[in-house]
């Protein structure tokens, strides 16, 4: 087994991976590519493969939290293919992701597991303990969707792709993640970050992505990530403070869904905190089903 840095060429397999790990994840060559390659410097984005018998069979990242305003956070997240589980891959590719971090000053370090049983097992027995859960829901787009509200005459329903400035979508984006519930807030994220980060990120699909304005303002919107393959992602989904209890937000996923299913998607994913019980109940009313439980855990390094 050999563990190395990321090179260009292994993007196709990287996807893979991640692809057969995970099974709602969204992401594609492309994408693997313009993470590994736009990275921020104070990132310190370390993209790493696991190799058997010259196969990628493994990948992580490695990254500084640097739209936080918490210092010392890093994130290790590791995938392993379900072939190749057992062999001692995940293990080599934790170490190489922890030396990273710890080098570049982090001082905690945070993961997402997937499995309750096997993978937190693993996680435990390198020092992991359980932080905020997360509920992955899956829904078929084949079905038809609920009926929505029609839209009040304040009201636009409106695509990223129609918009010519996007900082009034920064800053409806900024402000609602300030409430997301999560052990790592991005509470300082500039526009310059937002640009090359959300509105250039090659998984937003800026046909799909919707917004609710209200009067001209951009009050709600609904970010969606796509991978041409069928799988659709809602990435975040949030409305400004002042526009809350409208649902707006309701209003703007449900636009969103409606052009994937009729654009051929067919199965939409989407991930809650356990704690947020709002966007929980919103997806409820859509139709989601539980698919899987996602456990944060961390470690002090």
């Amino acid at each position: 087994m050999l563990v190395r840095d990321f090179r260009p060429e292994d993007a196709d397999a990287v996807a893979e991976v991640r692809r057969a790990a995970v099974p709602f994840v969204v992401t594609t060559a492309e994408a693997v590519r313009w993470k590994a390659a736009s990275a921020p410097p104070e990132k310190r984005l370390r993209t790493l493969v696991a190799e058997v018998g010259g196969q990628v069979v493994g990948e992580s990242e490695a990254y500084v939290v640097h739209d936080s305003s918490t210092p010392g956070q890093g994130v290790a997240q590791p995938h392993v293919h379900p072939g190749h589980t057992g062999g001692g891959v995940g293990t080599a590719l934790v170490a190489a992701a922890e030396a990273h971090l710890a080098a570049q000053g982090a001082t905690t370090v945070y993961t997402w597991v997937y499995d309750p049983e096997r993978d937190f097992r693993f996680a435990e027995r390198r020092g992991y303990r359980k932080g905020r859960t997360g509920r992955i829901l899956h829904l078929d787009l084949r079905e038809p969707l609920p009926a929505r509200t029609e839209p009040a005459a304040d009201v636009e329903l409106r695509a990223f792709a129609d918009f010519d400035d996007p900082r009034p979508l920064y800053e409806a984006d900024a402000e609602a993640s300030l409430d997301e519930p999560s052990d790592t807030p991005i509470d300082a994220m500039s526009y310059e970050h937002w640009l090359d980060h959300t509105w250039r990120e090659p998984l937003i699909d800026h046909d799909l992505t919707i917004a609710a304005l209200v009067d001209g303002e951009v009050a709600a919107f609904s970010l969606a990530e796509t991978d041409g393959r069928g799988r659709y992602l809602s990435g975040m989904t949030g409305s400004r403070r002042a526009f809350r209890g409208r649902g707006l937000a309701k209003l703007a996923k449900h636009e969103s869904l409606r052009r994937a299913r009729a654009a051929g998607y067919t199965d939409a994913f989407t991930g809650n905190d356990s704690g947020n019980g709002p966007m929980l109940a919103i997806n409820r009313w859509f139709g989601y089903e539980p698919f899987l439980v996602e456990t944060r855990c961390l470690k002090d390094l």
